[in-house]
This record gives structure tokens, C-alpha cells and sequence, in this order.
């Protein structure tokens, strides 16, 4: 998993030399080629050329993405992926050579602490009663009850472009529900 997002940085990056200016990133990721990845970013908080090396995974690793749920399903993987994120404070999204946005790498519904910006979240917070179902979630904030404050709207808003994408990059490879 890790070669194969590391060689697609790779070749992302030598595609460069051609002479022509980069591409800026479009609102249309069909017609692009690049690779969703994410990596963890460590518990400094500050980013690190080694953070590039620190791939969680990759778009071959999700399954689907539910746009109304916000679940975001996992192929089996050898580790589960809440134990692969506690090193990690935050995770960060790519497309290609292109941040796409930074989650808070591991929050889990018995999480006492706040965030006003997107979650990685282990549990359905929007159940009744919230339950750990094993599945996993972005969120636009935790715990919910917080989603309508000013700050989550603001980031929200901030968001909204990038989240676009990444949505539309998940639909051009039929990895998208609603």
C-alpha cells in the first residue's frame, strides 16, 4: 500500500519536467489522473518531508464513501485503522500533488475533547444513541452538537471546495453513495 502511494507521488512529480507549467487543481478530478492518499501527520503538529512516508492509506484502500451518512468504508485491512492512527495527531488528504483538507486523525465516541473542524471518527455519532458499529465517519466536527456553531461553519464553508472534489474524485472511481 505505502509503495504504491509513494510511487504514485513519485511519478506525479517527475511528470513535472516536461517544461509545461502545473496543472492547478480542477473541480474535475475525472479528467485528472492523481492518486488519493492520506498521511499521518505526527503528534508535533508540525509537517515533515517524512510525513509523506507516513501513508495510511490510499483510495485502493476505501471501498465507498456514503455522502449522506459520511461513512467512509475500508477494505480488510492487515492492522485495523484506528490502531494504524494513534501515533498520529491529525491526517492529512492528498490528491495527487494537491492537499485536499486536514482531519483530526482518531476520534472515538468516548472522546472527551472538542473539534471544530473535520474528524476521522470511529462510531455513529448521529444514532440516538450513539454506538461504536466498528464503521468509520467524517464529520464536520465532534461531537455533533457543536455543528451549528460559528466556528464549524466557518470551516465548513472553508472546506467546501476541496470536499467537492475529493467527493467528485470518489464518483469518477464509482466509490461514491448517496
Amino acid at each position: 500500500m505505502m509503495a504504491i502511494a509513494i510511487a504514485s507521488m513519485t511519478l506525479t512529480a517527475c511528470s513535472g519536467n516536461t517544461g509545461e507549467a502545473e496543472k492547478p487543481l480542477t473541480a474535475d478530478p475525472a479528467t485528472e489522473s492523481p492518486m488519493l492518499y492520506a498521511c499521518g501527520i505526527g503528534q508535533s503538529g508540525t509537517r515533515s518531508v517524512a510525513d509523506a512516508q507516513n501513508v495510511l492509506f490510499t483510495e485502493n484502500d476505501i471501498e465507498w464513501f456514503n455522502v449522506t451518512t459520511r461513512e467512509i468504508k475500508f477494505r480488510d485491512m492487515d492492522q485495523p485503522l484506528y490502531k494504524c492512527m494513534q501515533p498520529f495527531r491529525e491526517i492529512e488528504f492528498h490528491l495527487g500533488d494537491n492537499d485536499l483538507f486536514v482531519v483530526s486523525s482518531f476520534v472515538g465516541l468516548w472522546d472527551s475533547r472538542v473539534f471544530t473542524n473535520l474528524v476521522l471518527c470511529y462510531g455513529n455519532v448521529e444514532k440516538e444513541v450513539p454506538e461504536v458499529d466498528g464503521c468509520y465517519y467524517l464529520y464536520d466536527c465532534y461531537p455533533p452538537q457543536f455543528a451549528d456553531t460559528d466556528e464549524v461553519k466557518a470551516n465548513r464553508e472553508k472546506n467546501a471546495d476541496q470536499w467537492e472534489t475529493f467527493t467528485k474524485y470518489l464518483k469518477s472511481k464509482a466509490k461514491l453513495r448517496k
